[in-house]
């Protein structure tokens, strides 16, 4: 079902692929011994443009506790990108290496422009303040055994919403599963972009409110996310510094919580939980942790198509059957997406792309980074019309 395809957004997978992914990590879980060689003779290629260490440790402890092996640089001098190769460059020349790829970058969209190119899987480990999938699977599969269920929760997101790529994530993949509702608890100037509003939560009729204090609210909630605010996302460091300590979560804040609620954070945090936190029975986040590990084991062994049956690749099959798409260069009268984040803005040759969304005839958004434009009255966008926006759309391959 899984084998050979791309995760670049949750929305990639339904929720039979994630449940697909969920059985099996939690079949991990129980027996890791069990897939210590399912990926024997697999190759992982980890291509890391912007700092990590859980995501990225994350990925490498998986590939090698099934088996495989990894290659890849953790910083963009160590590669050719320091000589201004392009992501498409990079994933084509990987991909005769390896069979599969994992790529953090700081620009948004990066990982769709690899995914066009590539003739493997490719995994999104977080492109700018975007997306983040698989810290979503991550998310999910601690919300499932902890939790039980998927459904019917008050999930209070708290602190950087706005360049948090993991809250975008998680909301996407949340509003599918009946009766949740959230509460986005940030500063003005940290609230969840707009494009995650409209065309997820109010397209699709999900509740959700507004607040500034996390005090009052903590009493409704069943999952409270915490988030850190992000210096590397700031332009202006005086504003990081009057924001970033807007939100901290310590012991005196949870008295009024649920006494079954579970805290959940990404990491790394800096100052946004205290440390007395840690001890008490909701923190979870360090569990968050170690089931990242074991749901990228599941998303590596489903993408690659391994036969667990036999608990090892089967021989006589290409291992990664290979379903790049080839892309045509594309005469296009748009400008790039002006967006300075998105990864258009630093690389030529990508054919640009736009969408419609249902319900927003005077809107296009860039396919890469969803930042949105206004059509002018009479079809004035960049001397596109709205069809041609759409037909932009289709030719692309979006």
């Amino acid at each position: 079902m899984l084998k050979g395809k791309h995760l670049i957004d949750p929305m990639d997978f339904s929720v039979e692929e994630f449940d697909k992914i969920f059985e099996l990590a939690d079949q991990i879980v129980s027996n890791p011994g069990a897939f210590s060689h399912v990926c024997e003779g697999k190759l992982l290629a980890t291509l890391f443009y912007e700092p990590s260490t859980r995501t990225r440790f994350s990925f490498e402890a998986a590939m090698l506790r099934l088996g495989g092996k990894v290659l890849g640089f953790s910083e963009p001098n160590s590669s050719s990108a320091a000589k201004g190769e392009s992501v498409a460059d990079t994933i084509r020349t990987v991909a005769c290496y390896s069979d599969i790829a994992v790529i953090r970058h700081p620009m948004e969209g990066a990982p769709k422009v690899a995914s066009m190119y590539s003739s493997i899987p490719v995994i999104n480990a977080g492109d700018g303040g975007h997306q983040h999938p698989t810290q979503t699977l991550t998310d999910l599969l601690t919300i499932k055994n902890l939790k039980k269920s998927f459904e019917n929760h008050t999930i209070g997101l708290c602190g950087d919403l706005k360049f948090g790529r993991t809250t975008h994530s998680l909301v996407k993949a949340l509003s599918r599963y009946k009766g949740n509702k959230f509460i986005l608890i940030s500063p003005e100037e940290l609230r969840i972009p707009d494009y995650i509003k409209k065309e997820i939560l109010e397209k699709h009729n999900i509740e959700f409110e507004e607040a500034e204090r996390l005090e009052d609210v903590i009493d409704k909630l069943d999952i409270l996310y915490m988030t850190r605010v992000q210096r590397e996302r700031f332009a202006n460091v005086e504003d990081y510094l009057r924001l970033k300590d807007s939100y901290i979560l310590d012991s005196d804040k949870l008295k009024s919580a649920k006494k079954d609620m579970i805290i959940l954070h990404p990491l790394p945090r800096v100052n946004e939980i205290a440390y007395e936190v840690d001890e008490d029975v909701r923190a979870h986040y360090f569990d968050q942790a170690k089931y990242g590990m074991f749901v990228r084991m599941a998303l590596i062994v489903n993408l690659l198509g391994l036969n667990l049956s036999e608990a090892a690749f089967d021989k006589d099959e290409d291992t990664v059957k290979r379903t790049g798409t080839k892309i045509k260069a594309i005469k296009n009268e748009f400008r790039k997406c002006n967006n300075l984040k998105c990864i258009t803005s630093i690389e030529e040759n990508i054919p640009q792309s736009f969408y419609t969304s249902n319900g927003e005839k005077n809107t296009c958004r860039c396919s890469y980074c969803d930042h949105e434009y206004k059509i002018q009255a009479g079809g004035d966008f960049n001397g596109a019309t709205n069809k041609e926006c759409e037909n932009n759309r289709l030719i692309s391959g979006f």
